[in-house]
């Protein structure tokens, strides 16, 4: 079996759970996901199954859109509900939504966050949140990321003290969404949290192209495979190169995962890369500029 699973991960699981459970459901070994979900996370999470292993890391550079609820009135070593309190400031006068809004659009485009301390990230080959835990405290290396957008997704509320709103993310690769709640609140001067965060989509997947583990086992219990979607439609984003059969030199070359001359390419096509290359109708590569040879090209990915 070889494609894209478009699953719906719940709450309470790690991504590692939800592929060792995809794994028993489907038997087979050959299953990846496409970016980490915390456990308090539910959302899109693009499993990838037997040959599709090979789109992990082009489904994990795709844009990702996120909702979920931001709190100012409190901050926590983990940036969300899953760490401890470490600051807390009553909010007596609610901030306004507009001047929220304008220090959420300064933290757009191309910007640079330090990562939690509770992160995946290595820092002397030891993840962060393993010096976390044992409470050291390390320089963090700067993280640039790209945010297309940061907004209010409804008007706030003052309760008990406590500021709260949802918002809507739209982000690159490698965006750390409750550092971007965290230096918000610092931006305005209060502390911040994430309290709640769903990831609404994965490129090209949206929650309603998801099956659910329970659905899926089910589906399977019912020899339904239609939820299964192809590696040719996981990029069907990309323009399409049909290499003609009565090219057999080309089609040997290509076979071969060679690198070519950019001018093989019909010419509508050269300023359109990176694009997936069919044999006989089926697809066999993922072709793109070479990195360091002018004129040439070179597959980024072979099916």
């Amino acid at each position: 079996m070889d494609g894209i699973l478009p699953l719906w991960k719940e709450r309470g699981m790690t991504s590692h759970d939800c592929v060792f459970k995809v794994r028993k459901i489907l038997h087979m070994k050959k299953v990846g996901h496409t970016g980490t979900l915390d456990p308090n996370v539910d959302g899109v999470l693009p499993i990838c199954l037997g040959s599709g292993t090979k789109l992990v890391e082009l489904l994990m550079d795709k844009t990702k859109v996120y909702t979920g609820e931001i709190t100012f009135g409190f901050a926590t070593t983990t940036e969300d509900l899953d760490g401890e309190i470490v600051t807390e400031q009553t909010i007596e006068n609610a901030i306004p939504d507009e001047t929220i809004q304008e220090a959420m659009q300064q933290l757009t485009g191309h910007i640079v966050q330090i990562p939690p301390m509770f992160s995946a990230i290595k820092v002397n080959g030891k993840r962060l949140y393993e010096y976390a835990r044992e409470g050291i405290e390390v320089e963090r290396p700067e993280h640039p990321v790209y945010v297309d957008a940061f907004e209010m997704a409804s008007a706030s509320s003052l309760i008990d003290g406590r500021q709260s709103f949802q918002f809507k993310v739209v982000c690159g690769k490698g965006t750390y969404v409750r550092t971007l709640a965290s230096d918000l609140g610092q931006a305005l001067g209060v502390p911040a949290t994430m309290t709640s965060l769903t990831r609404a989509a994965s490129t090209p997947f949206k929650q309603e192209d998801c099956l659910t583990l329970d659905q899926l086992r089910e589906a399977v219990e019912n020899d339904d495979f239609s939820w299964l979607v192809s590696i040719e439609e996981s990029l069907s984003a990309y323009p399409q190169w049909h290499v003609p059969s009565s090219e057999t030199m080309l089609h040997k070359l290509i076979d071969n995962g060679s690198v070519l001359d950019l001018s093989v390419l019909p010419s509508e096509l050269q300023a359109q890369l990176p694009v997936t290359v069919f044999l006989d109708d089926k697809i066999k590569a993922l072709y793109d500029l070479h990195p360091s040879k002018d004129g040439k090209i070179k597959p980024t990915k072979m099916f």
